[in-house]
């Protein structure tokens, strides 16, 4: 009788730790899911102080090569040619400022601690930037041999998908 009074116990003891972890990573999720939300609508503001087009009628997409990545921008109604003006005028100022090592649009909407920022700042003159049209929009593609500023724009890549919420994605 004993025995079978210490594993109830035993098992007593462990459904109340299965109970208090689940219930501890439950507040920590909520939490965490509340502070992405916070970032996401600070970020959307900043976003339109620097972006000229309306991120709700448009799309980011962030494409992770073996050499890089492409930044797409995208009307979400083709037929809406304001925005896509506006988004070609935005991305050939950023394409040209940023081949000069000049960050300061990313910097001044995701901060300046953002995931690979500095890197691609100071490594600026061995990445190639080139500016395009696309349907609907603009692209700028970057390309480097380097593994460090590889490494560096694809993390700058990731958080500008996580920041920018449903008004980017990976593509």
């Amino acid at each position: 009788m004993k025995r079978r009074n210490r594993r109830f116990q035993a098992l007593l003891a462990v459904l109340a730790l299965v109970v208090a972890a689940a219930t501890a990573y439950v507040l920590i999720s909520g939490n965490e899911q509340r502070a992405q939300a916070a970032r996401q609508a600070e970020i959307a503001a900043k976003g339109r102080t620097v972006m000229p087009f309306d991120l709700e009628r448009t799309t980011h997409r962030f494409a992770k090569t073996a050499t890089g990545g492409r930044q797409t921008v995208t009307s979400d109604d083709p037929a809406d040619g304001e925005q896509v003006a506006l988004i070609r005028e935005h991305l050939t100022t950023e394409a040209a400022g940023f081949s000069e090592g000049d960050y300061g649009d990313p910097a001044s909407i995701h901060g300046g601690e953002m995931p690979g920022l500095r890197e691609l700042e100071a490594g600026h003159d061995r990445i190639g930037i080139r500016y395009a049209e696309a349907p609907a929009g603009a692209e700028i593609t970057y390309t480097t041999s380097d593994p460090a500023l590889l490494k560096a724009l694809h993390a700058w890549f990731d958080a500008q998908v996580t920041d920018h919420g449903r008004h980017a994605e990976h593509g």
